[in-house]
């Protein structure tokens, strides 16, 4: 059995509320790393929230819709940045690792539809929103600045402890949406409890009343 992932009015609304979410915490002043090729920004707790909260495609295509923003030339990203150059320079592996970084944090988040652990969401932080991001943007970014892949990942730890700061932050606040407002996860059902199936059972075994 194949599993088809359509979107509905409310799950547009949640993508388009998390693309604008992660364009805001890119308003803040970034912090130029690398001579400014590579900003530090707040932008990568908004693509670990899209990631927990959203689910592996949503978040996926909330990220996607940021960065067709950007590439439009709309000042989208950390800086007031956009246009098409962006995605030839020094940073544009990184913002391909969000797009695979948000899909590892959703499954591994979000999987089976389940409610989010301390556990899962913060592997998921890390594997998703901090490993996968460097495992693309390193990359990309020793080879567009000819640095080599040694130095750059050595200067990327640069990156780490802010990261590590944001992947706490994304755990927490997912953890606390949870349990205020279980909804704003697109749960559109729920596994029935232990008890719920017992009275199903009794309901079903209970002997009918023959009507005159």
């Amino acid at each position: 059995m194949t599993t088809r992932t359509s979107f509905g009015g409310a799950d547009l609304a949640r993508i388009a509320v998390f693309a604008a979410l992660i364009a805001v915490l890119g308003m803040p002043p970034a912090i130029a790393a690398f001579g400014g090729a590579v900003p530090i920004t707040a932008q990568t707790l908004g693509v670990m929230l899209a990631g927990t909260i959203l689910g592996p495609w949503r978040g996926a295509a909330a990220v996607l819709v940021l960065e067709l923003l950007a590439f439009a030339g709309l000042p989208v990203l950390a800086g007031g940045r956009g246009g098409a150059g962006v995605f030839v320079g020094p940073s544009v592996g990184y913002l391909i690792g969000w797009i695979a970084g948000v899909i590892v944090i959703g499954l591994i988040v979000r999987a089976d539809r389940r409610r989010p652990t301390i556990l899962r969401t913060s592997i998921g932080v890390v594997l998703g929103g901090i490993v996968t991001i460097y495992a693309f943007g390193i990359p990309f970014q020793a080879g567009i600045t000819g640095l080599g892949f040694g130095p750059t990942f050595l200067s990327s730890l640069l990156f780490l402890p802010g990261d590590l700061i944001k992947a706490v932050i994304a755990v927490a606040l997912t953890l606390a949406l949870w349990r205020a407002y279980p909804r704003a996860f697109g749960q559109t059902s729920r596994r029935p409890s232990a008890s719920s199936d017992t009275v199903t059972s009794v309901n079903e075994s209970a002997p009918t009343t023959p009507q005159a």
